[in-house]
């Protein structure tokens, strides 16, 4: 039964949890799996965290889907496995994607500066992950930020920031929305966009995004 279906697998965005991919919703032949995120080893690369979290990709031909830093993760992934479709969300596909400010951040070292214990707090962790918004976008995520691991945030934070990949991976699809603070769009190119969508465009605009995923999938 299981041979008839499309295996889809998702990585969450910065200390997410599986719950960010409640509102999106396929038909029974694709089967869903989210891959949670592994505690880094001390010490490890990009490339061999991306190695380990491919180990859990079980099928040839899957559709490999990442939000955010999730979407940094899964193109490091792809140089491990053989995939049918591979998607990006909300994120970047190289370093000359990123904004100013994290540039800034990884050329001054500033991100070692911040006090990753203090992070572990819901409301900075939040703040951090999708950047200074509303009461209620900020209590609408925070819910579903749950690795609180130091070590976890330290490297992720780290990792993001320092990304120095300048040669995209070759057939991405990025989809990304207008109204994104993280990862403006002004400088994304090559991508699909999802109007009015934010950053945690893939909690309140599910719907569109499972519509827009499927599209890419028969394509």
């Amino acid at each position: 039964m299981n041979s008839n279906k499309t295996h889809v697998y998702f990585v969450p965005g910065l200390a997410a949890g599986s719950e960010i991919f409640k509102n999106i919703k396929f038909p029974e032949n694709y089967k869903i799996h989210i891959l949670e995120w592994l505690i880094p080893e001390e010490g490890e690369s990009l490339k061999d965290y991306a190695k380990r979290m491919a180990l859990r990709v079980s099928e040839n031909n899957a559709i490999l889907i990442g939000v955010s830093f999730g979407g940094v993760v899964v193109q490091e992934m792809n140089s491990f496995l053989s995939l049918k479709k591979l998607v990006i969300i909300s994120s970047v596909k190289s370093k000359d994607e990123l904004p100013r400010r994290m540039k800034f951040a990884s050329f001054t070292k500033a991100y070692k500066l911040i006090p990753t214990s203090l992070v572990l707090q819901v409301d900075d962790l939040t703040k951090f992950s999708i950047g200074p918004k509303t009461q209620k976008r900020l209590s609408l995520y925070q819910q579903y930020l749950h690795v609180r691991d130091k070590q976890y945030l330290d490297w992720a934070i780290e990792k993001m920031i320092t990304w120095d990949r300048r040669e995209k991976v070759k057939n991405t699809i990025h989809i990304h929305g207008e109204k994104d603070i993280i990862f403006p769009i002004k400088y994304i190119d090559d991508c699909r966009v999802i109007k009015d969508g934010t950053h945690i465009m893939i909690l309140n605009k599910g719907r569109k995004i499972s519509k827009m995923l499927l599209e890419i999938f028969e394509e």
